[in-house]
Parts: structure tokens; sequence; C-alpha cells
């Protein structure tokens, strides 16, 4: 049975195929149209689905949207009408966007994929995704807890799975929201909302959780950790572009709106109020769990939507917390929605039995020997081939020893927002000049920005503050921020950020060989098995798909080797084409050289 699952018309479009109770191939759409965040209908995501199933849009069996859009779009309608006339602009905008297309998703659908209408199915929100963490779990039944920004009305579940069926026991409802408050917080501190969360969280080492007790003011908080905020001090229910009131800034002060500052600087107060956001994001999280716990009974947990990209929560849930075992689906978004919807309605709804769980993420797209070497020579780009995989590994690691930084490509592109070694640049970790190089010179972002870590997972425990790491499934998809060593901080000064942490990922040999053997011996050449790795892109750019997004980014920043398979790129290469403006044509397969 093929079971297709979309997530699109909100952020992170994605696709995603369930085949006899396996996630087949999974994928965002921007990973081909190269639009960040891509929200529209995800056409080229799908045509990779169907293509790496081996099947056409005739064989799916049933399509399944990720949410009920009749359902949320009560919401809008009532929440409008509630906040008259100050949501005048937000109820115009989207009665201009839901009746010209959203409400008419499933006839628009049909029409796209040629598919019979009796064929799709949609899916409640947060069940979407429950079902995508459980499913995919290694437990038999866990309490599962899904927060996020907002779903159809709801903005965070408590849930049970036993085998192929989910229950769903609470709920929380717009407009109070986990998710909204830490998106407000984030745009408070001058960054944009679901893009810059992560830079809240990279920057929340840099203060003290000084407004705790300011934040609480706006919110009431129940012991099970539900949430009542005064929406007085938020627009976001009313307005088309403003998240804070004025009442907001009259209790905090002025939000950072300078774009000459906003994304580079470390202004103390901003930095206290992103420790004190993600101090205040934690103990919410750890009261919903607590309560979760206390009412099932259970002893594993899956937690899913976007707060469990919060990677700094997530280990200390894990570690505070009441729950033995804790698992979180690759792509806890919006995105891994796709996959989700696709799991309830094979597993709860048509009743079929549990698939194998998730043991990695590398569910995208992939480019063989013959795919790279074509695009080189077409581009007449000077390149090597050391065809011995031994001697090739041993060149990598050593090219790393040397203090080069590397772009890496291999294999099929990791599903979710984390680069896990597939799509991935990569340098040593024991050099401290590594994160400004990467940051200013690589990336073009901001200096505060930490690197990740990876870590072969035989040696993880050594390097981090994370036992027995065979049973910590998140660590494989870098969900979790881990304290370093205090012993070994001093021999990994590039990953090691301000607290003293590193967001790892634990790297097995059976689920991607090649890069665990590069570690490997870059920890025999240096007893440091760990390398310094971030995702393979520029700042406001997906992360490279295919061989020639690899090689336009590689030529746009100052790496100095890339690596494709087994082929070698030097910076040299660079040298011909310095005057050469690169533009990827839309199939992504070649690179156009237009002189400058």
């Amino acid at each position: 049975m093929n079971v297709l699952g979309l997530s699109f018309y909100y952020h992170d479009s994605a696709a995603a195929l369930v085949k006899n109770g396996v996630l087949v191939a999974a994928s965002a759409e921007e990973r081909f149209s190269r639009k960040k965040h891509d929200s529209g209908f995800p056409e080229l995501a799908i045509e990779f689905c169907l293509k790496q199933g081996g099947i056409t849009i005739h064989d799916v069996d049933f399509v399944v949207f990720y949410e009920k859009p009749f359902v949320k779009f009560e919401r809008m309608l009532l929440t409008a009408m509630a906040t008259f006339p100050k949501s005048a602009a937000v109820f115009r905008e989207s009665m201009q966007r839901w009746i010209s297309d959203k409400l008419w998703i499933k006839s628009m659908m049909s029409k796209r994929l040629s598919v019979p209408r009796s064929k799709f199915l949609f899916a409640d929100h947060h069940v979407s995704h429950a079902a995508s963490s459980f499913y995919t779990s290694p437990f038999e039944e866990a309490a599962i807890l899904t927060v996020d920004g907002a779903g159809e009305w709801t903005t965070s579940t408590m849930a049970v799975g036993r085998g192929n069926k989910i229950e769903v026991l609470k709920e929380m409802r717009f407009p109070h929201s986990l998710g909204l408050l830490y998106s407000a917080f984030t745009a408070y501190c001058g960054f944009e909302i679901n893009e810059g969360e992560y830079k809240l969280m990279g920057m929340h080492p840099y203060g003290e959780p000084k407004y705790c007790d300011e934040i609480y003011k706006l919110l009431d908080v129940a012991e099970d950790g539900s949430l009542w905020h005064d929406m007085r001090y938020f627009k976001y229910h009313h307005s088309t572009n403003d998240t804070l009131s004025p009442l907001f800034e009259e209790h905090f002060g002025r939000p950072r709106r300078d774009p000459k500052h906003q994304d580079t600087s470390l202004d103390p107060y901003y930095c206290d109020m992103a420790a004190s956001i993600q101090r205040v994001t934690e103990e919410i999280l750890l009261k919903m769990i607590t309560h979760l716990h206390e009412i099932t009974g259970l002893k594993k947990l899956c937690l899913a939507g976007g707060v469990a990209l919060n990677s700094v929560a997530n280990y200390k849930l894990m570690r505070e917390g009441p729950f033995e075992d804790v698992y979180i689906h690759p792509a806890p978004g919006d995105d891994g929605c796709s996959a989700g919807a696709a799991y309830w309605a094979y597993n709860h709804l048509l009743d079929q039995p549990r698939g194998p769980a998730l043991e990695h993420a590398y569910l995208g797209s992939e480019h063989g020997d013959e795919s790279i070497q074509s695009f080189l020579e077409a581009n007449d780009i000077p390149f090597r081939k050391i065809a011995d995989d031994e001697e090739f590994f041993d060149f990598v690691a050593r090219t790393l020893e040397a203090g080069h930084v590397c772009g890496w490509m291999r294999g099929r592109c990791e599903w979710g927002p984390r680069a896990l070694g597939s799509r991935s640049i990569i340098a040593d970790p024991r050099r401290m000049e590594m994160k400004e190089k990467l940051n200013s010179k690589i990336k073009f972002r901001e200096a505060f920005r930490p690197f990740a870590p990876s870590v072969i997972e035989e040696r993880a425990d050594e390097f981090f503050e994370i036992p027995e790491p065979e049973r910590h499934w998140p660590a494989r998809f870098m969900l979790y921020v881990a304290p370093v060593r205090e012993e070994k901080r001093d021999v990994l000064p590039a990953i090691t950020h301000e607290d003293g942490s590193g967001r790892l990922q634990t790297v097995y040999r059976q689920t991607n060989p090649a890069y665990h053997r590069i570690i490997e011996r870059f920890g025999e050449l240096t007893d440091v098995p760990v390398i310094m790795n971030t995702s393979f892109n520029l700042k406001g750019e997906p992360i490279v798909e295919s061989p020639a997004h690899a090689f336009n980014t590689f030529s746009l920043s100052g790496m100095d080797y890339l690596f494709m398979n087994n082929f070698i790129v030097e910076a040299s290469a660079k040298k011909k084409i310095a005057e050469t403006v690169f533009h990827l044509r839309h199939d992504g397969d070649s690179v156009t050289q237009m002189v400058s």
C-alpha cells in the first residue's frame, strides 16, 4: 500500500511516501525549488518521492493532507470576528487567500495530481505531528506531547500511542500557545519569526534569565503546563505584520528593530531576554511532561511540533523529566507533518501494522558518480577522484587535520532541517579560529551562532554528557544540546558554545558508514573522533541538493575543498570562474555561466 503525505500553504512545504509501513522518501520542497521555507504546492518533492519509491501517482492508494482546511478557516474567521475592527486587515487578506485557493485544496490537488477525489484524506494538524513521532519511534507504547504555534485551533496536545493507534487526551487552543510566545520574543529580540528562533536559542547563553518574572506577568500557567495569555500584550491574533502590542513594548521596552544591528550585536539586555524566555519555555515544557507522565504512567515519550526543535529544552527534558526514554522525529516541524499524515492514514485509519523504527534521516535525493562527473566535465571544472574508499577517507581526514574547511556531499539528502553528514560543511573542531572563519567567510552569518559537533556514537559519552548514547535517538538527528565534558572543552573550542554545550550528532557506522569512517579516521590521527559540522548552504539559502548547488555554494564561499562522493575539487578551481556569475537552472542539473 502506498500513502503519499503532503504539507503546504503555510511554510516548509514537503512530501513523504510511506510504502507498506516504511518511510521510503521524504523531502521539503525548498531543496528542489531553492526557495527558503517554500510554502507552495510541493510538486518537485512529490515527483522525487514517487521516483524514489519506484511508483507513479496512479499507484498511490491515498493522498493525505496534513491538516483540515475548513477547521482552520473557522478559526481564522471566528478570531477575526472576535477582534474586529482591529482585525480588518487580517480578515481582508485572509479572505482573499482562502476564498481563492486554500478552501479548495481537495479540488486543486485532484486536478494537479490527476488523482480521483475519493483518494484524498485530511488529518488533524497536531495528530499529524503526533503520528510523525510515534509511528517512527522504537516504542510500542508511549506518551506523546505536541507543541507548536498553532494548527487548526490546537496549539498543544497530550496523547497516548499504543500499537497502531493514537488517542488524544488533552489539547490547548489558540490564541494561547507556547510556540507563539517563543516567536513573540524572537520578534522582540530582532529576529524573523519562523526563521530566527534558532538565533534566539543560540543567543541565550550570552545572557542571564533576569526577566522570567516579568514574562510570567503576561501568562497564567497551570500545574499541567497549560497556558493562558493576556492578549492585551500581543497582536498576532489580529494583525497581518505585528506580533507585539504597544503594551508589550511599554512592559519590556522598545523591540530591537535596527536592521544594521539586529542580527549581529550581542546587546546584553536582549541576551538576558533570550535567556529568560528560554528558561520559561523549559519550565513550562517540564510541567507539561510531568503531568503527561502522571496521567499516563508510561515510561516513553515522543515529542513533536516546532517547539521540539528547541534542542536545549529537549536535552533538559530528557535529563530532568520523569520519562526514561525520549524520541523525536528528525523533522518535528510542519515539514514532518507530511510523513505524519501518511502514517496516521496507514496505521491509525487503515489499521495496518507498524513498520520499522526510523534509524536515520537519509530520505532525500541522491546523486551518483555518473551524475557528479557529468556535471564537473560539462562545466569544465578541474577535479580528481580517489577510487579507493579507505584512501579517500584518509585524505579527507588529513585535509581536516591540516585546518582546511570542506564541503561534503555524499548519499541521500537529510530529511528535516539538520545537516547530518550528507550535505555538510566540515572542519577541525580543535581550532578556535574555525568558528569565526566559518561564520564570517563561509556561512556569512551572525558571529554568535554556534556550530555542531558530529561524534562517532561509540565515543560520544567520552566527550559529551550523554551516557548510553545508543539509547538517545534524538542525538542521531542533532536534536539535543548537551554539555561538553569540562575536561574536553579546551580540546573542542570551535564547537563549545558560550555555556559549555554543543548540539551534537551521534554518528552510527550502520546508517552512514562513510561519514562515520572519516570521523573515526580523524580520531585515529588526532585522538579526537569529533568533527565540526554545519549545513551546506549560505545564509538565507536552502541546504544544497545537487552537484550544481554544491559547487555554486563552494564557489561563493571561502571553503578550501569540495568532496562529492569520491570526487575532489580544490579551491584553485574557483580561479577560472572568479569573474563568473553562476545561475542554477530550475532543475538544478547544471550551472549556466554568465560573464559579469
